[in-house]
């Protein structure tokens, strides 16, 4: 029997797929939300990191917490983009701050999912494209995706990015890079896949145009610029590491996830185990699927930036979540399956991934 063709245009099936397993999310958190006495709206702009970049909308960078231990927590470890447009959408829709940065990562969520469509698509065709894109929206901590967060935006970002690189649009692809350079440092992935890439394009071409060369000197300056205006600000050129570290956030070589892993009691310190050894498996899944350069470097400097800082282990789910070359491997698979096969399937993963979220959201521990 032939193969059920998509609704309408394969876009239009990335776009609403994405948009239903966000909605499947948001129907959850109202729901339990109902039950539970509290206010799931007010969880999505106004808890842990939104609280951070509200106050930077509305009253710039300046603050700072000292905690019993007398660490700092200063607001400079917040890149500015998400902010700003928090700031800017504020005046203009006459909105408080916290809705802003909704609208801005509902917004972000929709381009970051129709990016991801178009890498997809890019390489392993309209199909693969589209289960990509909606396999993004039911990742376990996707429920990230519809709170006042930067990952929809520097998702967004980086994806647009990375096919500007794959269609050789390298101006583009700099600037792109250069915007999410002042979103997250996670950014520093993409610079390397921006770079790298373009270096290979050098070796195999034997010449260097003016595009690429534009390209590779643009990508990193979103990302040095806030470093250099941190150290600036703090009178310091390595201020802005320090501010991290005073976060715990800090680059230690995996050595605060090995002792957390130690600290576990063993079956916990197992399944922990089981699940990097999933992720090694996806990676080297990546390696073996033939990917494209910049998609392959982009993931693989995601997951390892994820891994070896001395952040909270709670939040490494969630800083991979960019990587969604990860997904790359499980579309393909799905790809070769019946559209009545992979329906209930995407339809299972949104609504586990929802009550996850919910249950989350409304809990006490940030994502």
């Amino acid at each position: 029997m032939p193969r059920p063709v998509l609704p309408r245009t394969p876009l239009a099936a990335a776009l609403g797929g994405y948009v239903a397993t966000r909605s499947i999310g948001l129907v959850v958190l109202a729901i339990v939300a109902a039950a539970t006495g509290k206010d799931g709206l007010h969880r999505l702009k106004g808890r842990w990191d939104s609280v951070w970049y509200v106050r930077i909308a509305e009253h710039g960078y300046g603050y700072e917490v000292t905690l019993p231990n007398g660490d700092v927590h200063k607001d400079l470890a917040f890149f500015p983009l998400l902010p700003a447009l928090e700031r800017g959408l504020s005046a203009v829709l006459a909105v408080d701050a916290g809705t802003a940065g909704l609208v801005v990562s509902w917004s972000a969520g929709i381009a970051a999912a129709w990016g991801i469509y178009r890498c997809g698509a890019e390489f392993g065709g309209e199909r693969v494209g589209v289960l990509l894109a909606v396999l993004w929206g039911v990742y376990p901590t996707a429920f990230v995706q519809s709170m006042a967060y930067t990952e929809t935006l520097f998702t967004a970002l980086a994806a647009w990015s990375l096919y500007a690189v794959l269609r050789g649009r390298w101006v583009l692809a700099g600037v792109l890079c250069a915007a999410a350079g002042l979103t997250r440092p996670t950014a520093a992935a993409l610079v390397a896949a921006v770079g790298i890439t373009a270096v290979v394009t050098v070796v195999r071409e034997r010449r260097v145009s003016a595009r690429l060369a534009a390209g590779v000197v643009i990508a990193p300056l979103g990302w040095l610029g806030y470093v250099v205006y941190v150290g600036v600000r703090e009178g310091s050129a390595t201020a802005y590491f320090g501010v991290q570290a005073a976060w715990g956030n800090s680059i230690d070589g995996g050595v605060a996830l090995a002792r957390f892993i130690v600290g576990l009691p063993w079956a916990a310190a197992l399944g922990l185990c089981a699940a990097l050894a999933l992720l090694g498996w996806l990676v080297v899944l990546c390696v073996r699927q033939g990917q494209p350069l910049p998609l392959l470097v982009y993931t693989i400097g995601v997951v390892f930036v994820s891994l070896v800082g001395a952040a909270y282990f709670g939040s490494r789910p969630r800083l991979m979540m960019p990587a969604f070359g990860l997904l790359l491997p499980p579309a393909a698979a799905l790809a070769r399956v019946r559209t009545r096969t992979a329906v209930p399937v995407l339809g299972g993963l949104a609504v586990a991934s929802a009550v996850y979220g919910a249950f989350t959201l409304l809990g006490s521990g940030p994502p």
